[in-house]
C-alpha cells in the first residue's frame, strides 16, 4: 500500500528510497492512521472536518507545499462548511471570532512554534474554545507540521538519490 506521503513526495516504490521507506512501513503505516484520526475524526468535536481541511490547507501554504495544500484543499472542497475556505489562506479570516482564533493559533504553531505561551492558550479559551478543543486543534497542528517536515526530507533525499 502507498501511503500519502510516499505519493505527494513522489517516492518510487522500487527506488533506493521507496525500499528504505518499505523497511520502515509501521511508521508510515502509522503516519497514514493519524492523518486520518487527525482530519477525519469520528467525533470532530469542535473542529468540524472543514475547518480541519481549512486550516491544514493554511498551515501547507505558510510552508509553501502546493502537493500537501492541494490534498487538504480536497478535503475541504468536499465538506459542508465551505463558509470556512478563507481560513485555508494565511491571513485569511471568517469573520467568527472563534475559527478566527484558531486560525491565528494554527499560524503560530507552524510559523513560531517556540513562541507560543499559556497566554495563546488563554486567548483561545476567551475567544470561546474549549480545552478538548484547544487539544484537537493542537493535534492537528503538530501532525500537519510533522507532514510537512517528512515530506520536505523525503524530498530532499529524493534529489540526493537523483544524483
Amino acid at each position: 500500500m502507498t501511503t500519502l506521503i510516499e505519493t505527494i513526495a513522489g517516492v518510487r516504490a522500487a527506488s533506493p528510497l521507496g525500499q528504505t521507506l518499505n523497511a520502515r512501513a509501521e511508521i508510515l503505516r502509522l503516519s497514514e492512521a493519524a492523518h486520518d484520526a487527525v482530519l477525519l475524526p469520528r467525533e470532530p468535536g469542535g473542529l468540524s472536518h472543514g475547518l480541519r481541511a481549512a486550516l491544514a490547507a493554511r498551515m501547507c501554504r505558510h510552508v509553501g507545499d502546493e502537493a500537501l495544500t492541494a490534498h487538504y484543499e480536497s478535503y475541504l472542497a468536499h465538506a459542508s462548511d465551505l463558509d470556512l475556505a478563507a481560513l485555508a489562506w494565511p491571513g485569511g479570516v471568517c469573520g467568527d471570532s472563534l475559527h478566527d482564533a484558531m486560525a491565528r493559533h494554527a499560524d503560530l504553531l507552524t510559523l513560531s512554534p517556540r513562541e507560543a505561551t499559556r497566554q495563546d492558550i488563554a486567548a483561545l479559551k476567551t475567544a470561546g474554545v474549549s480545552e478538548a478543543d484547544i487539544v484537537r486543534l493542537s493535534e492537528l497542528a503538530a501532525f500537519v507540521n510533522y507532514q510537512l517536515r517528512v515530506l520536505a526530507g523525503l524530498r530532499l533525499l529524493k534529489e540526493v538519490e537523483a544524483r
